[in-house]
């Protein structure tokens, strides 16, 4: 296996963490307490900013390699980036709901309960389509050069000062939110 998806199998787990700290916020709101909104909005901050600047274009350039070498399992996946985009209008929906919801607009608890399950599991979703689908159709198909190529692409991107700078604000914000949970569990 490369260490490229090795690197987005451990990303997917620190999702998954996140996703449930969502759904623990989202169980005390269904007791009808108030969830900690703190924690909330650093996992809407790191949604906003990790997957796009940092986790994405890994995939991306990876299953872009998959369709030149495998169009037939490429065209099972879809289009990667659409889902993508899927992913930020799902997430803008949460932001929205948790905005209106701490500025004291009317949001049932309905409407609130669904726009956060909705984001959980399509994020849920979306990662079991790629570690069952992409990653074991990358291994297989992608030559040896190619992952060289994509690494090396990869690292160039990822040490641009804007890169660095926005790994290790997400990675920051992550650990913290994992922390508070821990505090308050």
């Amino acid at each position: 296996m490369t260490g490229m998806i090795e690197l987005l199998r451990k990303e997917h787990q620190d999702i998954e963490k996140l996703l449930l700290v969502l759904e623990e916020e989202l169980s005390v709101f269904g007791r009808r307490e108030r969830p900690d909104y703190e924690i909330l909005q650093g996992i809407i901050s790191y949604f906003q900013d990790y997957p796009d600047c940092c986790h994405h274009p890994k995939e991306d350039m990876i299953f872009e390699k998959l369709k030149e070498r495998d169009p037939v399992v490429a065209a099972t996946v879809g289009d990667l980036e659409v889902e993508h985009l899927d992913e930020a209008e799902r997430l803008r929906r949460v932001a929205d709901v948790i905005r209106k919801a701490l500025s004291n607009q009317d949001v049932s608890r309905q409407t609130f309960e669904n726009v956060m399950r909705d984001f959980i599991v399509h994020q849920r979703q979306h990662m079991i389509m790629e570690e069952r689908v992409v990653f074991p159709a990358s291994i297989n198909c992608l030559y040896p050069g190619d992952w060289t190529e994509i690494d090396v692409k990869w690292n160039r991107e990822k040490d641009s000062m804007f890169n660095v700078a926005m790994e290790e604000k997400c990675h920051s914000l992550r650990d913290r939110i994992l922390q508070w949970q821990r505090e308050r569990g």
